[in-house]
Parts: structure tokens; sequence; C-alpha cells
């Protein structure tokens, strides 16, 4: 082979060699230690040569902890329970504001905003509308003639109130997404199917959707990656309480570092978040496989006729 030809295979690899690199030590160099980190007994303040190897103690001693058990439910259910709702309504929004409206550019800037503003101002802005004494919520609910909710001082309310402000914030970013999905759609389709006197339901139901479902995947994942290591909204707003009714994984594992100084089972339970968050992505991966090549097999079969 000659040497002209070596170099152009190779100047690929070597223009992403730093990349690699970087890759290298600031995400895999992380994970190794944090996983090595988990087999030991390490405290805060003193060196990790001084830890004691304790095996796999960290993760039976999480794994048989009721608080940890807890938490788990809490990530599992204010994780499937915000990107629902948001792929609902940012879809739904999505839907009935894809028509030119009058002004719509300006309430589309509007309506993206929150997803721009910090999570830790988020949480306070919701904290205080959910006060109970001069938040703007109860004192609309009492003028309407309802009692006052005991928004986040009450477990059965707490963990909905959360799971409100984070839907407020990123349901714009599933808008966004499925309106820029819908705007690419190929108007050949659509049009065939109002000729052939396909409804709007139909032709949501059976083209839109369809069509928009690579993007809608991606959205959900991305959302569900998110949902479960959030941290800044929650910890503003209820700190985890009351008991352990909104306390997820996130700030279980930073109050177990920070709080109880425990970085062994602080890193043990970061790798039990880790592992969730790339199963969920591996069935989501495994389901945009089977469902591109069940669309490549109607392909061929209508090509054959």
């Amino acid at each position: 082979m000659k040497p002209t030809s070596i170099m152009n295979r190779a100047t690929p690899y070597l223009f992403l060699a730093p990349a690699g690199i970087v890759l290298v030590f600031a995400l895999l160099y992380p994970i190794g230690y944090l996983t090595v980190a988990s087999f030991f007994d390490w405290r805060m303040g003193s060196p990790f040569a001084d830890a004691v190897f304790a095996g796999f103690g960290n993760y039976a001693w999480i794994l048989n902890d009721p608080n940890f058990q807890e938490s788990f439910m809490v990530t599992i259910t204010f994780a499937f329970s915000v990107v629902i709702l948001e792929m609902i309504l940012g879809v739904g929004l999505a839907l009935m504001l894809e028509r030119p409206i009058r002004g719509m550019t300006v309430f589309r800037t509007i309506f993206i905003l929150p997803m721009m503003i910090a999570p830790i101002v988020v949480g306070l802005v919701w904290r205080y509308m959910y006060n109970p004494q001069f938040g703007i919520i109860n004192k609309t609910l009492k003028k309407w003639g309802f009692d006052s909710i005991p928004w986040l001082s009450s477990p059965d309310w707490a963990l909905p109130s959360v799971i409100i402000a984070d839907i407020w914030q990123w349901t714009p970013f599933i808008f966004i997404l499925s309106l820029a999905a819908l705007q690419s759609l190929p108007r050949s389709a659509l049009e065939a199917a109002r000729i052939d006197g396909a409804s709007e339901w139909q032709q949501i139901y059976y083209i839109k959707i369809p069509l928009m479902m690579p993007v809608l995947v991606v959205a959900a994942l991305l959302r569900m990656i998110d949902a479960f290591k959030v941290l800044e909204v929650i910890f503003i707003m209820t700190n985890g309480g009351p008991g352990l009714s909104t306390e997820i994984l996130s700030l279980q594992i930073y109050k177990t570092a920070f709080v109880s100084w425990e970085l062994g089972r602080a890193a043990a339970l970061s790798n039990i978040l880790l592992a969730m968050v790339l199963v969920i992505t591996l069935i989501m991966f495994i389901y945009t496989k089977i469902r591109d090549a069940r669309i490549a097999r109607l392909q061929a079969a209508a090509e054959q006729y």
C-alpha cells in the first residue's frame, strides 16, 4: 500500500484523535474512578489511600436500605410522570399551533422562555408561588372559594407540585422539537390524505405521528435522561421532603456524599443511577432498531407490488 493512501485513510482519525483524548479524560476516567471508589469504604476528609476495601458491601447496603427503595420509587414515578405528560402537552401544542396564526411568532418566543431559566430560579419561583400564606396559587384558590392546599408541606402534594414545576419548565423543549418535526413533514403525504378524504384526526394518527416518531423517540430519551438526574429544582423547593416523598436518587447521592460524608456509598449510588439510565437508553435504542426494521420490511413489500 502506498504511503499516500495510508495517510489519506489515517487523516480522519488524526483529526478525531484530540477529541478522543479529551473524551477519555473527561468522561471515561471519572466513570472509572467512580466505579473503583464504589468498592471502598471512603469517607469525606480522608485521602483515598486510607480507604478500606469493602467489595460489594456498599451495593449490598444500598439495596437493603429502605430509604434507597423509597427514593428509587420516587425517581421512577417522577421521571415517567414528567416525560409522559410533557410529551402529551408538547406534541399536542405543536399540533395545535403548526398552522400560521397571527402573532404566533411572539407566542412561540414567550412559550420557550421557561426552559431558558436557571433551575435554581425555577425552584425559587415555584416555591414562592406554592407558599401557603402569600403564594399566588393558594390566593387564587381562596378567591374562587376553595380551601388552600399544602403544596410542599404534605407528602401527598409535594411530588405532584414538583412534577408541575418540571412540566412548566420543559414542555417547551418537547414543543420545539415536535413543531420542527411537523414543519419538516412531506406535504405530498398530507395532501394525498386530504384528497382521499382523511379527517384531521386521521391525518394526525396515521400520518403525522408515525412520521414524527423518530424525533419523538429522541426527545423522550433526552427528557428521560434529564429527569433521572434533576436536582436543583427539587433541592430548592422541598429538599427531598416532607420525609422522603420527593427525594429522588440524585438528591440522595448529594446527601450521602456531602451530608453523611459517605463517598464510597455515594459512588455506588451514582453507578446504580447510571445503570438505570443506560438500561432505559438501551431499551429505546432496541425499540428504534425494531421499528426501523419493520418500516424497511413494509417498504420492501410495497415496492414488490
